[in-house]
Order: C-alpha cells, then structure tokens, then sequence
C-alpha cells in the first residue's frame, strides 16, 4: 500500500496493523526510508519518487491543497501563477502515478478548483459520516475499481474544527491529517485476506530494489 504526501501515516495504519507493507511519502519525512513496523516514511519528492516495485494493493494521494482550495480563491491573484502550476502540477503527478498502477486509487482534496481544471469529483464526504464528529467537506477523485465506503454517520458535535485552529507553524499539518474513521473504511473495503500481499502470518516486505518474502514475529 502506498500513501503520498502523507506526514501523519494515518491512512496507512489500518493496513499496517493487518499486515501490509505501507510506504507514506512526504518531504517531511527524514531523507531516503525509515521503518517503523510495517510503515516505511519515505522522505522524497512526488516530482521524482518512483513506486516500489510489486504488487500494490492500495494507493492514496493528498497533494498540498492550498493553492487549490477554492476556500483561497481571495489569494490566488497574489500568489501568482506560479505558485498555482507548482499545485497543479503536484496533482497531475498523482493522475500520473495512480493511473501507471493496477490497484483502486484514491485523490484527495477539499473543495478546490481542480474540478475545472481537470474534472469533477467523484466522490464527497464530511469526516463525521465515518465516525469523526466534525464537518470539512472533503473531495475525492478515484478509479480503478475505488470503492467508496458505507457511511456511518455520528452527530457533528465538534462542528467545523478545523477552521477553529489557531494561525501556528503546524495547522496546515493538523488540517490535512486524514480522519481516521474514514481511513478504517476504506480500508475496510477494499483489503482482500487472499490479496498475495496480505496474510496474518506474514509480510510481504515489497522495496524498490527486490521483492521478497521475510517472516513476522508472532
């Protein structure tokens, strides 16, 4: 499983905890690959890094989101242009990547201008419909065979948290941590116990250079 532009792992922990060996990739990460378990922090640039060879049975993207949102629009102008293709162009190197892989895929970002850019979403959810009780309407674009979810709807009794962040060095990090309810469902739905890269007993240790089989400890 691969997760990219993800600091927090939270997407990959489910896989993780069944087995499956996930690469998170973010800037942010220290330099080259850190393991931790069955999570490998991958600390490169989407611009260049390349997937780890094997199969793959899932990947998430979550490209930088503020110079696309269209909650920024007031901002575009003085930004600048480049600061818009540097966004798009991080967003089109997903598009790149998930469509070279033969697994459901998944492209998130909030509301944002990439649907005139490219198309429309085809997915919409609030993190309180899959267990975490706050509002932030979130887009996904996906394919191959993406299964969205069965909702399981909570009150919204934080409403929208995240707008509420006080201005620090980390909110934009705290902002895109992905809900972890919405992360166990979809992991939920789309891990298969006869996938060659899951079993109970076993990792499947999948790096760029090889592909081999190493026991888990009990």
């Amino acid at each position: 499983m691969i997760s990219c532009f993800d600091k927090s792992t939270v997407m990959a922990k489910p896989w993780a905890e069944e087995g499956y060996l996930c690469y998170c990739v973010d800037l942010q990460h220290p330099r080259g690959e850190t393991r931790e378990g069955n999570i490998i922090k991958v600390g490169a640039d989407m611009h260049t890094w390349i997937p780890p060879r094997g199969e793959i049975a899932f990947a998430a993207f979550f490209p930088p989101c503020t110079d696309l949102a269209v909650s920024g629009a007031r901002w575009f102008k003085e930004k600048g242009l480049h600061r818009l293709s540097d966004a798009i162009a991080l967003f089109a190197r997903c598009i790149d990547i998930a469509e070279t892989l033969e697994c459901p895929w998944l492209i998130e970002n909030p509301v944002s201008t990439i649907s005139s850019y490219w198309r429309k979403p085809d997915h919409r959810f609030h993190p309180w419909e899959y267990g975490d009780a706050y509002t932030k309407k979130t887009c996904l674009w996906t394919g191959n065979g993406f299964v969205m979810p069965e909702r399981r709807p909570v009150f919204p009794s934080k409403g929208s948290r995240m707008h509420l962040l006080p201005p620090s060095d980390d909110r934009a990090d705290l902002r895109s941590i992905t809900p972890p309810g919405f992360a166990q469902a979809v992991f939920e739905s789309h891990h298969e116990k006869t996938h060659p890269l899951y079993n109970r007993n076993s990792a499947y240790d999948c790096r760029i250079d090889d592909v081999r089989r190493s026991p888990q400890s009990p």
